[in-house]
């Protein structure tokens, strides 16, 4: 890659480990709840991403294809953001990082399912048992040890799955539009489409400084600003390169939620962990054929 796709990774990848954290402490108990966050977060980046597509003229392109481009924010934000923010009420952020990180592994076997021949090659159906065995010993110690909640753990693997669909779906029906422009729209549609929660759910209660600039921060850095650069990385480097930034951001959210946040790295988490990240690495591991 070049320098500045190995900037543009590295950057994305710190700044998709850190919504984890953010959303750990925005939902915190007597703080903000999963749907006020999520509409909170999708008007900052909206209002960013918008008037950024409109000025490079790449806004209206992405109107002319608005069902397309809803339903990339259903799969993408409405769906997934919920149940990330809802499930993390329950779980720590590391732990959720992990379970999004199997995105890899629902994305190969979609593409399987699609056609994609290469899915059935011998070291790519390794990597998904492998995955699979590691997502059953972090469900299967944590529950064991009485330290999660199988509700949650489901919501975070549907939002897993969602952002495996939605790029697919982009690449299949809208590959030539601006990513700023598809992105700031499905903003906007996410954001309308939580407006009524957020307005019932408005706090009337004392809220902490750290919830309100973790709300902020999440609207600036890890939606809006993070999507224009992953988008300039998948046009430099590829989807499939590009979607190694999981492995990376995985690592770095498991970090910051010990760090920061004091978390426990569980037993569950030690011995999963690798194992979804190994297994997801080569199940999404085309081979190159001459």
């Amino acid at each position: 890659m070049k320098r500045s796709s190995w900037i543009n990774f590295g950057l994305v990848s710190v700044l998709w480990g850190v919504p984890y954290l953010l959303i750990r402490v925005a939902v915190a108990p007597g703080q903000f709840t999963p749907a006020f966050v999520v509409f909170s977060r999708v008007t900052i980046g909206a209002a960013l991403l918008i008037p950024y597509a409109i000025k490079r003229g790449t806004f209206k392109p992405a109107l002319k294809q608005f069902k397309w481009v809803a339903a990339y924010g259903l799969l993408e934000m409405v769906g997934p953001w919920g149940f990330i923010s809802q499930g993390e009420t329950k779980l720590n952020s590391g732990l959720a990082a992990l379970l999004i990180a199997t995105v890899a592994i629902w994305a190969t076997l979609l593409n399987g399912a699609l056609g994609d021949k290469t899915v059935f090659h011998s070291s790519r159906l390794i990597g998904l048992a492998v995955g699979f065995i590691g997502i059953c010993f972090v469900v299967g110690l944590e529950s064991v040890q009485g330290k999660v909640n199988i509700a949650a753990i489901f919501l975070l693997l549907l939002a897993a799955m969602g952002y495996a669909i939605a790029p697919t779906l982009v690449r299949h029906k809208i590959p030539d539009l601006d990513g700023a422009a598809v992105n700031g729209l499905a903003l906007l549609t996410t954001s309308i489409i939580y407006l009524p929660f957020a307005i019932s759910q408005w706090p009337h209660h004392h809220i902490r400084a750290n919830s309100i600039y973790s709300i902020i921060a999440l609207g600036i850095f890890p939606t809006a600003i993070c999507f224009v650069f992953f988008f300039k990385l998948m046009a430099d480097i590829g989807i499939a390169r590009a979607s190694l930034i999981a492995y990376v951001n995985t690592g770095v959210a498991v970090l910051l939620g010990v760090i920061v946040l004091h978390e426990k790295l569980t037993t569950g988490m030690l011995i999963g962990l690798p194992m979804v990240m190994i297994g997801s690495y080569y199940a999404s591991r085309k081979r190159v054929t001459r």
